[in-house]
């Protein structure tokens, strides 16, 4: 049966009162569980919008495999969302169908507005794959993320800086001379202030800190800073088209810097290395942690839980999963196999008293984190065992994860960047 599929089955709709008292009835009562999922499945972001929507239905079938929710199917009501503007009629949708909680939407864009609006509708959000800071920093009670956030890949990028870089290149941490690059939007820039803010507590020198606009890049002006500040080591926060354009212009330029840390979702997709071939071998990713990790970072519960996982999509598309369906997935199964049993109803308030109590070690999900949410209105919600990994493209289109060393499968290497 295609995992990709949208389904709306008749089933009896789960009561619903008012936006900030409603009650649903217990799984007993309800023919099925409905859930909502809200993502890109057509457009340009597509493609890795439909992995992880994959790993999220592969999540449902094997809780409904299992039992379901005490013995009622989980039913996800699916809808396509391409336009932010369209985020509050696609929720409006979803609550009028009958459901309590949605999962989305890949995009940070996308998320942002869907989080809002079920907020502000007493429903239940529980983000799948989206890192931007901003999603769990509004104080919203009723919105989850089980996966990283940017603030975890900017922090990474120069912790492993310090702590494995700077032994590689023969130099002290404090002596490291690092440029920080990155798109003037909100996700970009929040990463990079992190890094910044993380070189501080290192002890590394940022030395230069240049912003750019992805719809107008001057690349020229970009690298005539960065040359002038003699970095260490580069740390850039792009999209795809503009962090392979920029390494572009970096080559032409003849800019050479020790090491190079890609921290968003640029140099973390197969389209950066298949578009740069050779020229990406030595940069490192700043990531959530992609398939195919040291599984001794799992407990038996994690690694039992990607093996099953592994196999399922491997018998669904050919191929062992990807990093976009591994988030999907351990964000879904977080939802339906440790939330949704342990709440007194299925109520979006219980539900987030539910997912307010698990204390999950690191490694219980399959893509290596635990669980244990924030509380404070800051980071409300966003899970503080979040995994995150830094890896390296080794090859042309072969990449191998580095650090930390529970989840390293290699060692670093092309140090200094060969080119």
């Amino acid at each position: 049966m295609p995992l990709v599929r949208f389904r709306q089955l008749a089933a009896i709709g789960l009561g619903l009162a008012c936006a900030a008292c409603a009650t649903a009835p217990s799984p007993a009562e309800a023919a099925s569980v409905k859930v909502g999922a809200v993502f890109p499945l057509t457009g340009p972001q597509a493609p890795l919008a439909k992995q992880e929507y994959a790993g999220v239905e592969i999540a449902r079938d094997f809780a409904n495999a299992d039992g379901g929710v005490d013995g009622a199917p989980i039913d996800l009501i699916t809808k396509d969302l391409t336009a932010e503007s369209d985020a509050a009629a696609r929720v409006n949708e979803l609550k009028a169908q009958g459901v309590q909680s949605i999962l989305g939407a890949y995009s940070s864009s996308l998320s942002m507005p869907v989080s809002a609006a079920a907020q502000s509708r007493g429903l239940l959000y529980w983000e799948a794959g989206a890192v931007a800071d901003q999603l769990t920093g509004r104080g919203y009670p009723l919105v989850f993320r089980v996966g990283a956030t940017g603030s975890n890949l900017g922090t990474m990028s120069s912790h492993f800086a310090a702590q494995v870089l700077a032994p590689q290149l023969n130099r002290s941490a404090w002596s490291l001379r690092m440029a920080i690059v990155h798109n003037l939007d909100d996700y970009p820039t929040a990463v990079a202030t992190a890094a910044a803010q993380q070189a501080v507590r290192e002890g590394i020198q940022v030395v230069a800190n240049v912003a750019y606009d992805a719809h107008a890049p001057d690349w020229p002006a970009v690298l005539t800073q960065v040359s002038a500040a003699q970095p260490d080591i580069l740390v850039l926060a792009s999209y795809i088209a503009d962090g392979v354009d920029f390494r572009h212009a970096m080559l032409q330029r003849g800019l050479h810097v020790g090491a190079f840390i890609g921290s968003t979702m640029a140099q973390c997709v197969p389209d950066f290395g298949a578009m740069l071939g050779a020229d990406a071998i030595g940069i490192f990713a700043s990531d959530r942690p992609p398939p195919g990790f040291n599984p001794a970072a799992l407990t038996d519960t994690g690694r039992a839980m990607y093996s099953r996982f592994a196999a399922a999509y491997r018998r669904e598309f050919g191929t062992g999963p990807t990093e976009e369906s591994l988030a999907g997935f351990g964000a879904a199964w977080a939802l339906f196999h440790y939330v949704m049993p342990r709440g007194h109803d299925l109520s979006a308030a219980a539900m987030a008293s539910a997912a307010g109590s698990l204390d999950l070690p690191d490694g219980t999900l399959a893509n290596g984190a635990g669980i244990k949410f924030a509380t404070s209105a800051e980071l409300m919600g966003q899970n503080a065992r979040a995994a995150s990994v830094i890896w390296q493209w080794q090859g042309v289109r072969h990449s191998v994860t580095v650090y930390p060393p529970v989840f390293a499968t290699g060692t670093v290497g092309f140090i200094p960047l060969p080119r």
